[in-house]
C-alpha cells in the first residue's frame, strides 16, 4: 500500500499506518525509516565484516552503504517496497519446509524481492556497560533461530555452485555423526564442526553480504534521556554474525551443549545438507537439534563480548544526532505512538518538549 506513514521513505509497505507504530511493529519500522534517511543522504552505516588477519579469522569495522545494504542500486526508498516479517522467497528452493519469516524484506519497483534483513533495535549503554567509561559502552542483542536459518541459507545461495567443494569441508566432519541430536556426541563434534566452518568462512570470504541491521540509540548513561549525538546504524554480515556464536562455541568448555555450540552444530550440518542435495528439511534440523533449551530464541551476546566485535569510532559518537528525529518523523505522527517501553517513551518525550 502508498500511504503517509509518517515515517521517512516507507511510502510502500505491507503494513497499515497504525501499524507501524503499534507495540510489535514499530521497533522495526523505525530502524527501516533511519536507514532510509540514511540512504537518501548518503551516510553510510558501520559495517561489520570479516577478515583474515595474518592467518586468523576476525571482524573488521568499515562502511557501507545503505544501497548495498538493500541491493537496490541508484533506487530511492520512495521507489522501494518494505515487506515487514516476510518470506524472501528466493531461499525457499533450499527448503522442503516452509521457511520462516524474516523481519524485512525489501523489494524492488516491479516487486521483486532483492534483500532480506533481520533489524535488532539496541540501546547503547546496557546495563551491564554503562558504568564502563564511555569508549567501553556495547549494546546487547538477542537472537532468533530464524536469523541463524537465514545466515545458513544466504551462505550457501551465494556459493551455490561450489557444492561439491562445500561438501569436501564438511564431509569429515559432518559424515561420522551418528545422532545429531546426542548431547554427549555433539559437545565432541562440536569443536570439529567449528574447524570445518572456519574453512568455508576462509575459502568463500569474498562472498559475504548484508544481513542484520542493528540501529543503536544512545542515551545519557542509563537514563532515558537521548544523547546529543543519538542514532546510529550497525549492519553485520553474515559472515561476521556467525562468529558472535562460532567463536563462543569454540571456548565454550560445557560439559553439554551450550546455545552457541548448538547454533554452530546447526550452520555446520544446513551447510553440509545442502551441498549434498541442494535442499533440506529445517524445521527437522532445528527441531531435532534442539538440546532442552527454547527453540525460538538462539543465543544473546552481552555488551561487553558486543564491543570487542564492533570497534569503530563512530560508537563513542553515533553519527545522527536527535535533531534528526523531526526527520524521520513527520510532524504529528509521534502522537501515534502509546508509549510502553523505554524506546517509545524516549521518542516520545524528545519530540514533544
Amino acid at each position: 500500500m502508498n500511504e503517509n506513514t509518517g515515517l521517512y521513505g516507507l511510502h510502500h509497505s505491507n503494513r497499515s499506518v497504525e501499524s507501524h507504530w503499534s507495540k510489535n511493529c514499530f521497533n522495526s519500522s523505525f530502524p527501516t525509516a533511519m536507514a532510509n534517511y540514511m540512504l537518501d543522504h548518503d551516510i553510510p552505516a558501520i559495517y561489520i565484516k570479516l577478515v583474515n588477519d595474518n592467518g586468523t579469522l576476525k571482524t573488521k569495522s568499515s562502511t557501507i552503504n545503505l544501497r548495498d545494504v538493500y541491493h537496490s542500486g541508484t533506487a530511492r526508498p520512495s521507489e522501494l517496497e518494505f515487506c515487514f516479517e516476510s518470506t524472501y522467497a528466493p531461499y525457499q528452493e533450499y527448503s522442503f519446509d516452509e521457511i520462516d519469516g524474516i523481519d524485512l524484506v525489501v523489494k524492488d519497483s516491479n516487486g521483486k524481492p532483492i534483500s532480506p534483513l533481520e533489524v535488532k533495535l539496541t540501546v547503547l549503554p546496557t546495563s551491564g556497560t554503562c558504568k564502563l567509561p564511555p569508549e567501553e559502552w556495547g549494546c546487547e542483542l538477542v537472537v532468533r533461530t530464524a536469523t541463524t536459518s537465514y545466515c545458513a541459507f544466504g551462505m550457501f545461495d551465494a556459493v551455490h555452485r561450489k557444492s561439491a567443494e562445500i561438501r569436501e569441508i564438511f564431509e569429515p566432519a559432518c559424515s561420522s555423526i551418528q545422532s545429531w541430536d546426542n548431547d554427549f556426541e555433539m559437545t565432541h563434534k562440536t569443536p570439529a564442526l567449528c574447524d570445518a566452518l572456519d574453512k568455508f568462512e576462509n575459502k568463500f570470504l569474498s562472498k559475504q553480504k548484508p544481513l542484520l541491521i542493528e540501529p543503536i540509540w544512545k542515551t545519557q548513561g542509563q537514563s532515558p534521556f537521548l544523547d546529543d549525538e543519538a542514532f546510529d546504524l550497525v549492519v553485520w554480515s553474515d559472515y561476521a554474525f556467525s562468529r558472535l556464536f562460532i567463536d563462543n562455541a569454540k571456548n565454550d568448555t560445557s560439559s553439554s551443549m551450550s546455545r552457541y555450540m548448538r547454533a554452530s552444530a546447526r550452520l555446520a550440518r544446513c551447510l553440509w545438507e545442502l551441498s549434498k542435495s541442494g535442499k533440506i528439511h529445517i524445521d527437522e534440523i532445528y527441531r531435532q537439534m534442539a538440546f532442552g533449551n527454547q527453540t525460538d530464541k538462539e543465543f544473546a551476546i552481552n555488551g561487553q563480548t558486543w564491543r570487542r566485535y564492533v570497534t569503530s569510532k563512530r560508537i563513542l559518537h553515533p553519527k545522527l544526532p536527535k535533531t534528526t528525529l523531526q526527520e524521520i518523523i513527520a510532524p504529528g505522527f509521534i502522537e501515534h505512538l502509546r508509549p510502553e517501553r523505554r524506546f517509545d517513551q524516549t521518542l516520545y518525550f524528545t519530540m514533544r518538549n
